[in-house]
């Protein structure tokens, strides 16, 4: 059975729990708080999310600044985590045999100060379900390198982040 999001992208019934989790303020809300409070207080959101790809954005604000009045990199860096984590996380979601994901490795480049809201995308969701699916069928983790742009409000990059994961069947 196939599920249709508002932007009538057609995905498998694991995925379309999860979008409907996050599409819902409130739901999405209350699992932040549980399990990613600093995001939530730092006020980033997600602003769209399909199967392919994912936008989150994080303010510029006084719980986000630092010493140099820009974005803290920390929560650039947050930001970024989850425009891929979030994908990460549709493909995996109530999957059986479960997936257990780890970031092993993050390397980020900045090109910008954020002085602005900061907008991440992350389009790599084929390749994330891709690897997701080949992790189930062999039995072994696989490595996932994902790439997230984050850009001002201008359409300037301000800092790129390469998040590399690894997925594999819970044991």
């Amino acid at each position: 059975m196939k599920a249709i999001t508002k932007n009538n992208t057609q995905m498998p019934g694991h995925t379309s729990s999860f979008f409907k989790l996050v599409n819902n303020p409130v739901a999405f809300r209350l699992f932040r708080l549980k399990s990613l409070p600093a995001a939530l207080f730092s006020g980033l959101r997600l602003q769209a999310i399909s199967e392919e790809k994912c936008t989150v954005s994080v303010p510029y604000k006084w719980f986000t600044k630092n010493p140099f009045r820009s974005t803290y990199f920390a929560c650039l860096s947050m930001a970024a985590e989850m425009s891929t984590g979030a994908l990460v996380l549709a493909h995996a979601y109530k999957r059986v045999p479960a997936i257990a994901t780890l970031i092993v490795a993050v390397d980020s480049v900045y090109h910008k100060k954020a002085i602005g809201n900061t907008f991440f995308t992350c389009a790599d969701g084929v390749i994330i379900k891709k690897a997701i699916e080949e992790s189930v069928q062999s039995k072994e983790a696989k490595i996932i390198k994902t790439y997230a742009k984050g850009v001002n409000e201008k359409g300037e990059v301000v800092s790129e982040f390469w998040f590399t994961w690894s997925v594999k069947e819970r044991t």
